[in-house]
Parts: structure tokens; C-alpha cells; sequence
């Protein structure tokens, strides 16, 4: 929600979050949690249809960034329940009881975080919010503002690793079990995997609408956006566009391959989508929500258990947030 010269000062303060570094220290606990969860859904599997999303889909997210977080294992379920509230807030006409709960978690998540930084204050670690507050103290001498600013990082951290991720999980898995060719090429050629991840992000993106606001008068498509305006970008609609995509409606895990028999790739980078936003505000943690997405589906290719959909997905009524409410699968 920053413009220069204040975003690249709280941006660079956190480097590169997600290097190919850390990406790789984490993965051996993302893949150990995955397994796990999977374990715990498959038994479910065979007392009959169970919720993917309940058991896997929402977990994963919540179990990488409080690990990574150094947050405590048992306020897992309040940071997801108080996630699912807040977002509510960036909805473009949340109704007044939405925008109650999403107060009222925004609330619950300032003390929740504010208790925590007075936490590593007293006892530092190596958790990025103890590193977050070091880099802080040397930057600014004021610690109201060091500890506001951290706890803006920590809140949005939470914020943009469990909604959007849980979407990406639970999504892929229903996307490949609608499609049954996809899902036949992608047991056949398991290298597919990280192509079926961006497939699925520009099919059915997290986030289907971002906000920006003219920096000054700016002309777009023929209409003039005065200063100060704010205008919503319809990112789900951006990605179906056939001027960008070839037979955009497709779901096909080799377009960014150029592989489509017989419909050629365009040749404006088919594999380009803003679901993880563009420009300065790029997302912070795309490189983790592949990461996590690329272990499920890794870690579900080499199971022997074969899915199906025993009942229509639920939907939440959003517009900005994409969520998944069930998944209900059965053994096929």
C-alpha cells in the first residue's frame, strides 16, 4: 500500500525473504508436513468423502509461514480463522456485518502481533521477526515506529501467505481431478508439475482484483484516471483475454510450452500472468506459494490413491479473494 520513496525503504529493509537459500531450508519441513496431512487425509478417504480443504489445502499455508515465523503450533487455528475474517475488508462492497469481522480480526491480529514483538524483544532469535527488529533499531530511532513498522510486515506476512496460498493448493487439485487429460499427462510427465502450477494461477488467479491508484493523470484504454483515483484491476478477466492467451478458457499445463496441437502459443509469453501482481509490488512470497504448491502436487503424484469429486465445490461469495469453502473428495 506504499509508493517510493517509502516502499523501497520498508521493501529493502527485508532482502530478498525468499532467496533459493532459504527456499531450499525450508522445503524438507514443507514436504514433511504435506506428507503428513495427506497421510491424515487419505485415512480419512476411506471412511468416505473428505474435505481437502479442511484437511490439506488451508493447513499447509498456516504450518510454512508459522514455522517459518517461529509462531507456536497451537495459534495455528486462530490465525487462520482470524485470516479468513479480515480479508473481508478488501472485498469492493463487503457488507456491514463483513466489515465487522474484519475490524474485529484486524483488531485481535494487531494485539496478537504487538504481544509477540514485545515477545522477541525481551527473548531475540533467529526468526525474521527478531531479524525485522534488529534491522529496524539501526534504521530508525524511534521504536514506536520500528515496532508499528514491523508489525505491519509481520500482519501482512500472514495476511498474503495463508488466504492466497490455500486457494492455489486446494485449486490445483480440483482443476486436475476436472480435467482428467490434464491430470493423465501430468502422471505421465511429472516435469509438468511447475507448468501445471502457473496454469493454475492464470486459470483461476487468488486474487482476481488489485487495487492501484494514479499517481497522476494517466490515460488508460482511451479514458483519462485523474490523480488520485483509484482503479481496479480485473485480473481474472485479464487472463482469460484471447489477445494474450491462445484458447484462453483452456485448461492446458503445456501452454507455457507452446505445445497446444494445433493452437499456437501467442507470442506474448502465454506463461505471463499477474496473479503475484507486477511491477514494485510484486509479490514478496511467489517463490514460496510455488514451492508448496509444487511439494503437493509432487508428493499426491506419488501416491497410489486415485481421486474424484464427490460433490461440487463450495465458494465463498467474493470477488477480490478467491476461497474455496470445501472440497469434498472421494476414492475413485
Amino acid at each position: 500500500m506504499l509508493n517510493p520513496p517509502h516502499h523501497a525503504r520498508k521493501r529493502r529493509s527485508l532482502g530478498n525473504v525468499f532467496h533459493q537459500g532459504s527456499l531450499t531450508a525450508l522445503r524438507p519441513s514443507i514436504e514433511k508436513a504435506v506428507e503428513r496431512l495427506l497421510d491424515r487425509f487419505t485415512e480419512q478417504l476411506h471412511e468416505g468423502p473428505a474435505d481437502f480443504v479442511s484437511l490439506v489445502g488451508d493447513e499447509i499455508p498456516v504450518i510454512t509461514i508459522g514455522e517459518w515465523m517461529g509462531l507456536p503450533s497451537s495459534d495455528y487455528d486462530l490465525l487462520r480463522s482470524l485470516t479468513h475474517d479480515q480479508v473481508h475488508t478488501q472485498e469492493l462492497f463487503p457488507t456491514s456485518t463483513e466489515r465487522a469481522l474484519s475490524d474485529a480480526a484486524t483488531a485481535r491480529l494487531r494485539d496478537y502481533f504487538s504481544e509477540l514483538i514485545n515477545e522477541r524483544r525481551k527473548e531475540p532469535g533467529d526468526d525474521p521477526v527478531s531479524s525485522w527488529i534488529r534491522t529496524w533499531d539501526e534504521l530508525e530511532p524511534d521504536r514506536a515506529i520500528v515496532d508499528e513498522t514491523v508489525h505491519s510486515l509481520a500482519l501482512f506476512m500472514i495476511l498474503a501467505a495463508l488466504e492466497t496460498t490455500a486457494h492455489v493448493l486446494s485449486d490445483a487439485v480440483r482443476l486436475l481431478l476436472e480435467h482428467p487429460r490434464q491430470l493423465d499427462l501430468l502422471r505421465q510427465q511429472p516435469e509438468l508439475v511447475p507448468d501445471a502450477v502457473e496454469e493454475v494461477l492464470r486459470y483461476d488467479a487468488p486474487i482476481h482484483m488489485i487495487s492501484r491508484v494514479a499517481p497522476s493523470d494517466t490515460e488508460l484504454g482511451g479514458v483519462v484516471v485523474p490523480e488520485g483515483e483509484m482503479v481496479q484491476l480485473m485480473v481474472g478477466a485479464a487472463h482469460h483475454d484471447p489477445t494474450e492467451y491462445a484458447d484462453p478458457h483452456a485448461f492446458d499445463l503445456r501452454r507455457g510450452r507452446g505445445l497446444h496441437g494445433g493452437c499456437p502459443a501467442t507470442s506474448k509469453t502465454p506463461t505471463s500472468h499477474l496473479s503475484f501482481g507486477a511491477g514494485i509490488h510484486y509479490c514478496l512470497g511467489s517463490a514460496l506459494a510455488r514451492l508448496e504448491a509444487t511439494v503437493l502436487l509432487d508428493a499426491l503424484l506419488k501416491r497410489p490413491v486415485r481421486l474424484r469429486i464427490s460433490s461440487a465445490p463450495q465458494w465463498a461469495p467474493r470477488v477480490a479473494f478467491r476461497r474455496m469453502g470445501s472440497l469434498q473428495l472421494a476414492l475413485a
